[in-house]
């Protein structure tokens, strides 16, 4: 493989057993079908790139793998596999445990194709316009925790205006820091389970 990073190297020898494997098969996978793929290392997990815009990324968890793509709302995805609301966990294929997680290599590449040509047609995430972030009036700290982590970013994308508009009000709230930062940290845990600000009285999480 060329254009690969040795920091990437060392993120997969420092992942836990079950995750090697995972993280070798997808990275020879994205070179194999992408061998002009730049890899890096970006808030933290391995990166792919192409065309000099981000393509997909993974990372390694305690308990399971994540594989997504950066313009995912753009893909197709004509099998049905993407898992963008992040129900099962963060990344577009859920919570990869193991190789059997994985759809075929078959379905990946095509994944991978098609985010590639998006890369090659110039084509732009929808992901925070200039015309939201005015209308929402996000503030940068809240924007730049979810922009480390494109499924945080897509996901909370996906929700309604009010929805948005509950978790910053909830945020700019608060009466300090430590609140403020508490307060982030869970609302960062919520989005990547797809849930909206006022989850708990919503028959859907609540059961009721």
């Amino acid at each position: 493989m060329k254009n690969t990073d040795k920091r990437i190297d060392s993120y997969i020898n420092k992942s836990s057993d079950f995750a090697k494997p995972i993280l070798i098969h997808i990275r020879n996978l994205v070179h194999k079908v992408c061998p002009d793929v730049q890899e890096k290392i970006k808030w933290g997990m391995p990166f792919f790139d192409y065309q000099n815009e981000m393509l997909c990324n993974m990372a390694a968890f305690k308990n399971h793998c994540s594989f997504g793509f950066w313009k995912a709302s753009l893909m197709k995805d004509f099998d049905k596999i993407f898992s963008v609301n992040n129900e099962n966990g963060m990344g577009h294929f859920g919570k990869i445990c193991k190789l059997s997680d994985l759809p075929s290599d078959k379905i990946i590449s095509s994944c991978i194709n098609e985010a590639m040509k998006l890369n090659d047609e110039g084509r732009k995430s929808k992901i925070f316009t200039k015309e939201k972030k005015k209308d929402l009036q996000m503030p940068d700290y809240f924007r730049d925790a979810l922009m480390k982590s494109p499924q945080l970013t897509e996901t909370f994308d996906k929700f309604s205006l009010s929805n948005k508009r509950e978790y910053i009000e909830w945020l700019t709230e608060a009466k300090s820091e430590t609140t403020r930062n508490k307060r982030l940290q869970t609302a960062l845990e919520w989005i990547s389970d797809g849930k909206p600000r006022n989850w708990k009285y919503m028959k859907k999480y609540s059961g009721k």
